[in-house]
């Protein structure tokens, strides 16, 4: 048992190493031409923009070079367990191409990331190439000693193996010993890609200014929730004043005339009675609706899915419903999904003239994704008082995200991202 247990050790490290030279090998090859050209593109777009033809160029380029950037962060995760965070500003809303590009050139995370692919295609290219140096390089040197000798000595000029000169076979010998003694070196490669992925975070990992700017955001949204649940209490307190409690006073009013005309007047009694049975239905419906509207039943007893289907059955307009999700989200999560969708279906039902609308939701790893997709005339914004702007705040708060994509004669798509465990 002692035995197979070493050997299952040693074979895990065999592959272990063997592994990180394929993939140090493998990130090399894109780290060189991927940094190079992702930097030469960024500094002739950035050096455009002048002119005018950097600003529909520059969001475009500096998007990919993020996109590089976060596919190395996830890299460094899976591969070397190495986080590296990130704190990208919000890419400004307005869709006006110096508005985007401008906004974009202000954002310390973009700079940051242009020295890091100066880095990238230096350092860097050496650091992911050397696990596999560590790991291949040995294996040529024991197969000169083997006999590959022959052929190169008769190249012209010999051939160098390191600062060994092959010509016989003696001099291959030495070349399978300096082999073998680099060989011994191999263990040391899923280290080497360690440090490939540490001299990435140094770079690229955000700094104090941005984790400062990360509190100041945080600081905003904890703020904007604040006010958004006071304005939630006032408006509750609104409803129950001129609803439910106007219609109970009401009635029981009412019921006083009722009380003196029982007996004087049967006809007239009945008819408000009647009125004040009326009323105390419309009182318990309005209840009803101002319960849903702080936190519907349906979403508390069966999931985020099934309440958002139920609010599709309400729609005046046909809404399909697509549901992918593998569990259930934190409550105040699901509340915030679920009340952003309400104020995008509201909105699409009174502004955009749509007669189908499409809800997606599925989670993409610990994202929970959100499509709201309407046929209608477009030109939906995110603007000041509006409400895709209280959309936004409120997803802002659970660190989430609001897109809108709606162009002119449409169709409308409104994406949401929250994360969720």
């Amino acid at each position: 048992m002692t035995m197979q247990t070493g050997n299952g050790s040693w074979g895990t490290r065999v592959r272990a190493i063997g592994l990180a030279a394929v993939r140090g090998f493998a990130l090399a090859l894109v780290t060189l031409p991927g940094a190079l050209l992702g930097f030469t593109l960024a500094l002739l777009s950035i050096a455009l923009v002048p002119i005018g033809i950097g600003l529909f160029t520059t969001p475009w380029v500096l998007t990919g070079v993020r996109a590089f950037a976060d596919w190395r962060r996830v890299l460094a995760a899976e591969w070397s367990g190495v986080r590296i965070p990130s704190a990208y500003r919000p890419e400004p809303k307005d869709a006006k191409p110096w508005t985007r590009t401008y906004g974009m050139l202000l954002d310390p995370a973009v700079w940051r990331d242009l020295r890091w692919l100066q880095v990238d295609m230096t350092a860097g290219f050496v650091t992911a190439l050397l696990p596999a140096v560590l790991v291949f390089y040995p294996l040529e040197g024991i197969a000169v000693a083997a006999g590959l000798w022959r052929p190169l000595a008769e190249l012209g000029g010999g051939y160098w193996y390191g600062f060994v000169h092959v010509s016989d076979q003696a001099s291959a010998l030495a070349a399978g010993a300096l082999g073998v003694a680099l060989l011994s070196l191999a263990p040391f490669a899923p280290r080497l890609l360690t440090v490939h992925f540490r001299l990435t975070r140094a770079v690229l990992g955000a700094g104090q200014g941005e984790l400062a700017e990360r509190v100041r955001v945080l600081t905003e949204t904890r703020r904007d929730a604040v006010d958004t649940s006071a304005a939630e209490l006032r408006r509750i307190e609104r409803d129950l004043h001129d609803g439910a409690q106007a219609r109970l006073v009401a009635m029981g009013m009412d019921l006083g005339t009722i009380e003196v005309l029982l007996d004087k007047d049967p006809a007239q009694a009945k008819r408000l009675l009647a009125q004040a049975r009326q009323s105390s239905a419309d009182a318990l419906t309005e209840l009803r609706d101002l319960v849903r509207g702080i936190h519907p039943p349906v979403l508390a007893e069966r999931g985020l899915g099934d309440a958002v289907r139920a609010l599709a059955l309400r729609m005046p307009v046909p809404t399909e419903v697509t549901v992918e999700l593998e569990g259930r989200a934190d409550a105040p999560v699901e509340s915030a999904a679920y009340f952003a969708v309400s104020e995008i279906l509201t909105n699409a039902v009174k502004h955009s003239g749509a007669d189908q609308i499409w809800i997606d939701l599925h989670q993409v790893e610990r994202m929970l994704r959100i499509t709201v997709t309407d046929n209608g005339r477009g030109g939906a914004g995110i603007t000041a008082g509006s409400g895709l702007a209280g959309v936004e705040r409120r997803l802002g708060t659970f660190d989430g995200v609001l897109a809108v994509g709606s162009p002119a004669g449409g169709p409308t798509m409104v994406t949401m991202e929250i994360p969720c465990a």
